[in-house]
Order: C-alpha cells, then structure tokens, then sequence
C-alpha cells in the first residue's frame, strides 16, 4: 500500500532520536528540589505536552500552588539542567536505521521537516548531526499553541510550501497524533502511539515508513 505524500513531518523527540531519558532526569531533579514525589511513571505523563503544562502537573502532584512567574522559573531551571545533559548527545545517538530511511525518502523526492513542541529542537538537530539535514524545522520559537494544537504541523507544511493533506505526519505521543488531524493529515506512529493502537498507519519499526511511500 503506498500514498501519494509530497511532504513527511516528523516529531523529534523519540521519532528521529530520544531524549526521554534526558527530560526524566531533568524533571526528576526539579521535583527532587521542590520536594515533589516523582516517578518514570509520572514522566509518561509529561510526553508531547508543554512546560507549563508539565508544570501544571507538578503542581497537581505536590498539592501545591506556585504563581506564574514561579512556574516559568522552574521550567526554565528544568530546561538549563535537561541542555546540560543534552551536550553530551552526538551522531552516534542518531541509529542508523534512522539516517537511512532518512536517506531514502530524501532519494525518492519527499520534502521533509521537523514539527517538535520543543524550544531545544534546533539544538538537538546540530548535536546529532542534522542541523542542515531537513527542508524546514517549525518548533517551539515559532508557535504559541502546543501538541495536540495543530499549529506546529501546519507551520511545518507551509515552510515546506505543501497542502497539509498532502503531508504525512510522524509522532510517537497520542497528542502528537491528535494534532495531526486536527490540521487535516494522515499520521504514521511509533513507539507510545503506536503500542496504543492510534495513528492512520502504524510501524513496527521506523523504516517499515518506505512501505507507505509511493
């Protein structure tokens, strides 16, 4: 089965690399210097959706209140300690199941972008490797509504100078996937999305994506 896609939007963290074990330990140590309970579990909570949102939650968590300037603080904090740990990341960390599939897709004449909520997309792009790789990067600079918003798509589709029907989207989180609809694409998942059983397609592995490319 293949479809007549012209552009492929890919969400960053844990579609083209992870760094969910970054953000864990980033969050963790927030929690741990607001004397917060936190878990891996409670982490899952925090996949795809913004820091205030993430903060919101800490909130509910610790059965506190902390004002808006408070909360912007944190999560500034948490954001300095999570690109800390993000110096350490290289190209080695991008598989190279990624990179060829990658390669592929580009061969076959596909625009690609990348549509991440993240502030830090642009970083981790350079870090590993692809900071010149993709033909357009929309994130968290450029939006004022987070995942399952749509904006963050339909900017990538734009950039890319493309119908948003004729883009295909990448996520691994359920908001991801919701927000991809809701600008009127199909998805593709991985990962949480995918073990969920949410998206219009749904890979077993990243590179099973050529199989619905024409």
């Amino acid at each position: 089965m293949t479809m007549g896609f012209r552009g492929i939007i890919f969400d960053l963290d844990g579609v083209i690399v992870s760094t969910d074990e970054q953000h864990y330990l980033g969050w963790q140590a927030l929690a741990d210097r607001l004397g917060i309970p936190f878990s891996r579990e409670v982490n899952s909570r925090f996949r795809g959706v913004s820091r205030m949102a993430c903060m919101n939650i800490l909130e509910e968590l610790g059965g506190k209140h902390y004002t808006d300037s408070e909360k912007i603080a944190y999560a500034d904090w948490k954001n300095e300690y999570y690109r800390k740990l993000l110096t350490q990341m290289s190209p080695a960390d991008l598989s190279q199941e990624v990179r060829s599939t990658l390669d592929a897709l580009r061969a076959r004449g596909l625009k690609l972008a990348v549509g991440s909520s993240s502030k830090n997309a642009k970083f981790i792009l350079q870090r590993i490797g692809l900071s010149d790789y993709f033909d357009a990067v929309s994130d968290g600079t450029n939006i004022s509504r987070s995942k399952p918003d749509p904006e963050v798509f339909l900017k990538a589709a734009e950039y890319l100078g493309l119908a948003p029907s004729d883009c295909l989207v990448v996520e691994d989180a359920v908001s991801g996937v919701e927000a991809a609809h809701a600008g009127g694409m199909k998805a593709a998942t991985v990962g949480d999305a995918a073990g969920r059983g949410c998206g219009d397609f749904i890979l077993s592995r990243f590179a099973d994506l050529l199989a619905y490319i024409s």
